[in-house]
């Protein structure tokens, strides 16, 4: 069939013109083209995403005040006791021939374990054992001063010798060791420059609330300044490092070199400082520890004033008021620091704190455990007078105190009660299941076989402890214990406290009293 040119083209146009007119149907609707009006074509897809707060405009201010810091040091070479171990500086020639178990060890060499529990570490990457100045340490800290005073951690600068802070621009300058804290494990260094330095303030860390949004600004493995953010995860941390744990947890990235640098709050002041991390594994595993900016605030005026913090001191041995210790003791509540030992030179004693008291309050601050308590002594300069509240006979008294020098070492009581009775006669405190006999001065009671079923064995007493008070009377005889166990049941009491000594060490253990 043959179809004239004209009308295949007519036809062609028509069936264009119809596939058009169905698109702008689909587009429009059909009402829109019924009642003549204009085409709108539909607007494009958006959604309105909630506000999320961007760190860019922290992040640009604060930086400049954010330092990498590599410490150098001359490390003496070992001693040659005639066995070649040039290249065995980690002992890695003792271990088996595994190679698996050699690389394991090779890849976490230099990561260090500080902190006292499994998986707490302070990160310090050493250098080579060859008697070379060497980079021993690398870490980050920050400016605190227009003048070039700066912070990082104590265990970044504590074999150092020689000091480089690396600035954000990557300009190096030699700084100065100021002083160092170990206890809260701060440190500060001192650069000398033409100009001022870019410098941050402390946070009034009181006002930082869990779930807040942090940034930490550092140096992790050497990379020079990153920024990781997060939240703040806890407070008060205890995570064993000394006795003024105190920490901020926080889950922003937190890695070997990140140690003394800030992390800090929106306003870009600093809430904390990274010093430790949980890892069981040696990398981030969203759980990092900061010193908190009021710690760090006294500490460092203090380095920056005299090169080193003096702290108070009590010179009291203390452990924590178990639910026990409170029953027999009559207290109504778990608080408070019982003193197992108060310290023959220490201001303590010489106040008349003895051992059996429980501090309830320094200056009227109440005392919540034994960490709190050496926090609140340690914040007073040597030589403060101050009010100590103890729990003793069953009522408060208030003790004044002129707080001592916190000793470099720690001091510990001592004991005489070292020899043992040679051929005693036994007796028998059935309630308490433990067989005792006198001490050789007529000063206590030693233990000489404990009931494996009995609450005193649960409570860990041994064989060889000396039993010296049972509720902060002393006990000479086993009559001495049986009265006071009398009268703790006179009084309502379901447990006495019994006072031992151990190794010339003291504490308190709580034991049921039967009643008849």
């Amino acid at each position: 069939m043959n179809i004239a040119p004209n009308s295949y083209f007519g036809t062609r146009k028509r069936l264009t013109a119809t596939v058009a007119s169905l698109a702008v149907i689909g587009a429009l609707g059909v009402g829109a083209l019924a009642t003549g009006t204009a085409p709108v074509l539909a607007d494009a897809v958006r959604v309105e995403a909630p506000q999320v707060p961007s760190f860019a405009d922290v992040v640009e201010r604060v930086s400049p005040a954010v330092v990498s810091v590599k410490v150098k040091a001359k490390i003496e070479p070992a001693a040659d006791d005639g066995s070649d171990q040039s290249d065995d500086q980690d002992g890695m020639n003792n271990l088996p021939d595994n190679p698996q178990l050699r690389r394991f060890f090779k890849e976490f060499r230099g990561f260090g374990d500080q902190g006292g529990q499994f998986g707490m570490r302070r990160f310090n990457h050493r250098g080579h054992n060859d008697g070379q100045p060497r980079p021993v340490a690398q870490g980050s800290g920050f400016f605190i001063s227009d003048d070039g005073y700066l912070v990082t951690n104590n265990h970044v600068v504590e074999e150092g010798s020689a000091f480089t802070v690396v600035m954000n621009d990557g300009k190096e300058i030699d700084a100065k060791l100021i002083g160092t804290d170990p206890r809260t494990d701060l440190a500060v260094l001192k650069v000398e420059g033409d100009g001022k330095f870019t410098y941050v303030d402390f946070a009034d860390d009181s006002k930082v609330r869990v779930g807040d949004w942090v940034v930490a600004v550092g140096n992790p493995f050497g990379l020079g300044g990153t920024v990781t953010a997060g939240i703040v995860s806890a407070r008060g941390r205890d995570i064993g490092a000394g006795p003024y744990d105190d920490f901020l947890q926080i889950d922003a990235s937190v890695n070997r070199g990140n140690s003394g640098g800030p992390t800090f709050n929106l306003n870009g002041q600093v809430v904390g400082i990274n010093t430790a991390i949980f890892s069981p594994s040696g990398g981030s595993v969203g759980i990092a520890f900061d010193i908190p900016a009021s710690t760090a605030k006294e500490v460092v005026q203090d380095l920056m004033k005299s090169g080193s913090v003096q702290r108070g001191w009590l010179g009291v041995e203390i452990q924590p008021v178990t639910s026990d210790i409170a029953e027999s003791l009559g207290l109504k509540s778990e608080k408070g620091a019982l003193v197992s030992s108060a310290q023959d030179d220490g201001p303590g004693k010489r106040a008349g704190i003895a051992a059996g008291d429980v501090i309830t309050q320094v200056d009227g601050k109440d005392v919540a455990s034994p960490k709190e308590l050496a926090r609140l002594i340690g914040a007073y300069a040597p030589g403060k007078s101050v009010d100590v509240t103890v729990w003793r006979d069953g009522k408060s008294e208030n003790v004044k105190v002129d707080l001592g020098k916190l000793p470099a070492g720690d001091k510990q009581a001592s004991n005489d009660d070292s020899k043992q009775p040679a051929t005693p006669k036994a007796d028998t405190l059935a309630d308490l299941g433990l067989t005792v006999t006198k001490s050789d001065n007529g000063k206590g009671l030693v233990v000489t076989d404990v009931d494996p079923d009995s609450d005193a064995a649960d409570r860990g007493i041994q064989p060889g402890d000396v039993i010296t008070s049972v509720n902060s009377t002393e006990v000479s005889g086993t009559a001495d214990v049986d009265k006071a166990m009398a009268d703790a049941v006179k009084s309502g009491r379901k447990a006495v406290l019994v006072q031992i000594t151990r190794d010339d060490a003291n504490r308190f253990v709580a034991l049921p009293v039967a009643k008849g």
